[in-house]
């Protein structure tokens, strides 16, 4: 365990009390598709994090995660459908298939570095596309899509943006708090020395492989999970929503907000989903629009929002520190 700082209190309390109000606000105004914009936020900000453990911290570039984001909508859904298993338990259930296939996936392809690895994790994206979109039509519905049920916790129904928020909230907590967990034991230290070096961290007696393929079954279940949050928040998927575009939405959001964080990606998932709302009318130009943010962030920002934030603050820190120096020897 480790001990937070006043300052870290503070924030967390003021983030909390926010995330509290926020929807009480809206729904007073009568603004609730701005607190159904607050339940997507949720939900990527859970499939990002994810991404964040694979990438951010262990250094492995995955392009394919819209996959595993599909493996938990349509699992879930299916399992609740078809075998009247409760909706929460579905999700579990989906995210833990999701992780035994990660798993699975990350035998051989954590041999592969680089670009190998990326189109990889493409193939594996579009192979589970291909299947959601040809399987028999009375258990995905192909194209035309699949319904289910909301969440329903002791007989109560999350069938609104509001009510399904909270819940949503509370998901997003236990799977950063989690994160943090992992991140600071000694697997995410394991982690972090993969993502530096990898034949240091070799010869430091780090099971390379194994970590890597820990890494991305954590990635897998938490993605898949915000799947299942979206099936049961929406109550219907088509194989349209797990497309390519669905990953590089993900992996652009982790780029522009920052990796190995906490605030990276909440600022990535915040500032994208924003941009995606003001620009929907431009949506056949999205990932166009992805693109050149990606290219923004890695000519100009390198370390993303939070990277630039951090940087500016060091920068005027280091200057007030200068001129009292200055100051100091007049």
């Amino acid at each position: 365990m480790y001990a937070l700082s006043k300052r870290n209190k503070i924030s967390i309390g003021v983030a909390v009390a926010g995330s509290l109000l926020f929807p009480v606000a809206m729904f007073v105004i009568g603004n609730t598709y701005m607190i159904l914009i607050g339940c997507f936020i949720q939900l990527y900000l859970v499939a990002v994090s994810g991404l964040d453990v694979v990438f951010g911290y262990s250094g492995q570039i995955s392009m394919g995660h819209a996959g595993f984001y599909a493996i938990g909508a349509y699992g879930s859904a299916l399992l609740h459908n078809l075998y009247g298993i409760p909706v929460v338990l579905s999700m579990i259930l989906a995210a833990v298939i999701a992780g035994l296939i990660g798993a699975l996936i990350a035998m051989p392809a954590s041999r592969l570095v680089f670009h190998f690895l990326s189109l990889a994790t493409i193939a594996f994206g579009e192979i589970i596309n291909q299947i959601i979109s040809h399987s028999p039509k009375n258990i995905t519905g192909n194209y035309q899509g699949l319904f289910t049920d909301p969440i329903s916790l002791f007989g109560y129904q999350l069938d609104t943006s509001f009510k399904f928020y909270f819940f949503g909230l509370a998901c997003l907590a236990l799977a950063l708090i989690a994160k943090e967990g992992i991140i600071r034991s000694r697997v995410g230290r394991a982690f972090i020395a993969i993502r530096e070096n990898t034949h240091a961290a070799d010869g430091m007696g780090i099971n390379v492989r194994k970590y890597k393929v820990i890494s991305f079954t954590i990635s897998a279940v938490y993605t898949a999970f915000a799947g299942s949050m979206y099936v049961h928040l929406i109550g219907y998927i088509s194989p349209d929503t797990f497309t390519q575009k669905q990953s590089v939405l993900f992996m652009t959001m982790l780029l522009f907000g920052g990796t190995a964080s906490v605030l990276g990606p909440t600022l990535g998932v915040v500032s994208i989903l924003m941009l995606t709302e003001l620009l929907r009318t431009f949506k056949d130009y999205q990932l166009l629009i992805y693109g050149a943010l990606l290219l923004i962030v890695i000519v100009a920002l390198p370390g993303g929002l939070f990277g630039g934030i951090k940087e500016l603050f060091a920068a005027v820190k280091r200057k007030i520190h200068k001129e009292g120096q200055t100051d100091g020897a007049a």
